[in-house]
């Protein structure tokens, strides 16, 4: 077992835990202070900010790690830092591209993004002119954002997960802190509107990008010492490593990356252009703005979450497995991926049934009782193991070096989901969504397992019998969450925000008790995480 991948995975988990968590919490006084409707306008900027902000830096963390840890494996310490000095220049140059672009498109890109506006003004809600002006303000950022990326790229690429997942939890709380605290000064002291709060609200990302630039900053100072006497060890790796070189082979690596970086937004890109058609064609053209906001912003912050222990795994498996791949160490590759699946499905598999469970509690308390919002979160959470099987495969496939596979298979999945949305909107309507996002991504793993499978020979029998007992204590653990739900609901059912919270909150205890005490009395949980696990129980049974 890999103890550099489980505490790198641990820090950069805990950090997105926190950090998702208040992207969820958040959410609460933002819809208070804005309303229902002006949620929707939040969306229309960041579906296009996304893609934007994908486009523009999302691969340059993984990919700038795996070229510093492949040549750190090495020896050679100084590429990795000549890349350092001369991609700040370069990231600099896209994050203003970035932001011009989106800047100056950004009317024709509300035309598109809602398109319906522009054929029909008294029936939208928001103008063309409203939307772009939302994107503009949120575009400011994108300045920023790649300088971070790279950053925290630089010292994932040293093993050290630390600064990015504290940089994260920063700038997310630096960011909130602004969205709701501007937002609440433009409604309530300027008496502006809503659309104005949420132009300032947008803004906060800008604000939030800078103060975790700071903080990568404050841990360059601390660990600058470290990385200069290994610069001095430095010894040749042997490559011809010129500038031409050295991004030639960080472009090979960084487009795949945009492209696991991008498909999400993309997907959502699918459902913004295509769900509203196919919602009036069936007759429900006046809930489809509604829907649309649930599925690609009031639920998807909930689903993510689950996710937040792949995305972990993803950005720590990146260093190991091209470290174990450089070195041609096929016993390391094999621990790793056995310890990624094992450990990646026993915590993703019980925190999406407590979604699915809990859907109508976990709606009620952050926003509003409301069956249809539940009835989608419930549909939505299993599509979230997908989700995380797709950005751990599609790290795997980098680390081994195949990244054009990454692109087929992401490609192939999205034109699925191109092709199904709107007959599975037509068949399902909201739901159907949500399907064809789910078929799309589980071509795409499918794909992505059977290319890992054939290049390291990896079978694993182990995994599917682990597999097989993870099952089984979800489905004990989530029928006492269900029993305990149900006669809470007898008592009193949650109508208000407060007593839905308590029903989530006891029913994530049982949960997390029922499921603890049978994977430690299996066996399991020891297995997994190691006998770190039964010295701490050993010490509270001594308490």
């Amino acid at each position: 077992m890999s103890s550099t991948l489980i505490r790198g995975t641990a820090i950069i988990t805990i950090g997105l835990f926190l950090s998702k968590a208040l992207g969820l919490l958040y959410l609460i006084p933002l819809y208070a202070i804005v309303g229902k409707e002006s949620m929707a306008l939040y969306q229309y900027a960041y579906v296009p900010y996304n893609l934007f902000l994908s486009i523009a830096v999302s691969g340059a963390p993984l990919a700038i790690s795996k070229y510093v840890s492949k040549y750190n494996t090495l020896g050679d310490y100084e590429t990795g830092r000549r890349l350092m000095k001369s991609g700040m220049v370069l990231m600099m140059i896209t994050g203003i591209t970035a932001f011009v672009a989106l800047f100056l498109l950004a009317t024709p890109i509300a035309g598109i993004v809602n398109p319906e506006t522009a054929e029909n003004p008294a029936d939208e809600v928001y103008t063309i002119e409203q939307v772009a002006t939302v994107i503009r303000w949120v575009s400011f950022s994108l300045i920023v954002v790649p300088l971070l990326s790279l950053t925290r790229g630089f010292f994932q690429g040293y093993n050290k997960m630390e600064p990015t997942a504290v940089s994260q939890l920063v700038e997310q709380i630096v960011r909130i802190l602004f969205v709701l605290g501007g937002a609440a000064f433009v409604v309530y002291v300027m008496k502006g509107t809503a659309d104005m709060a949420i132009n300032v609200a947008v803004f906060a990302a800008f604000i939030g990008a800078i103060a975790g630039l700071l903080i990568l900053y404050k841990y360059w100072q601390k660990y600058q010492d470290e990385f200069d006497m290994l610069r001095r060890k430095s010894i040749p790796s042997g490559e011809d490593v010129s500038f031409w070189a050295m991004y030639k082979e960080v472009f090979g690596y960084l487009i795949p990356f945009v492209l696991v970086g991008t498909i999400n937004p993309m997907y959502q890109a699918v459902d913004m252009l295509t769900f509203k058609k196919a919602m009036a064609s069936i007759g429900l053209a006046d809930v489809s703005h509604m829907y649309l906001g649930m599925i690609n912003l009031l639920t998807h912050k909930f689903v993510m979450i689950p996710v937040m222990v792949a995305t972990g795994f993803s950005m720590a498996l990146i260093p190991v497995i091209t470290g174990y791949f450089t070195g041609k160490d096929r016993p390391g590759i094999i621990r790793a991926l056995d310890q990624t699946f094992q450990i990646m499905l026993f915590l993703t598999i019980p925190m999406v049934l407590g979604l699915m469970v809990l859907s109508d509690e976990f709606y009620t308390f952050l926003y509003e009782k409301d069956a249809a919002g539940a009835s989608i979160l419930a549909h939505y959470a299993p599509v979230a193991i997908l989700f995380g099987m797709y950005s751990v495969t599609a790290a795997i496939l980098q680390g081994i070096d195949r990244h054009k596979w990454i692109i087929f298979t992401s490609m192939f999945g999205l034109w699925v989901k191109m092709v199904i949305n709107i007959p599975f909107i037509q068949w399902f309507e909201a739901n159907g969504a949500i399907y064809a996002t789910g078929v799309g991504y589980f071509i795409a793993v499918s794909m992505n397992i059977g290319i890992i499978m054939k290049v390291v020979n990896y079978r694993s029998t182990m995994v599917i019998r682990r597999l097989v007992l993870i099952v089984l204590l979800n489905v004990i653990m989530i029928a006492v969450v269900y029993g305990t739900l149900t006669g809470l609901r007898a008592i009193a059912p949650a109508d208000g925000r407060w007593i839905a919270l308590l029903y989530v909150l006891i029913g994530a205890a049982v949960g997390a008790v029922v499921y603890g005490v049978l994977a430690y009395r299996t066996g399991l949980l020891q297995r997994l995480l190691g006998d770190r696990i039964t010295r701490l129980v050993g010490k509270f049974s001594r308490g």
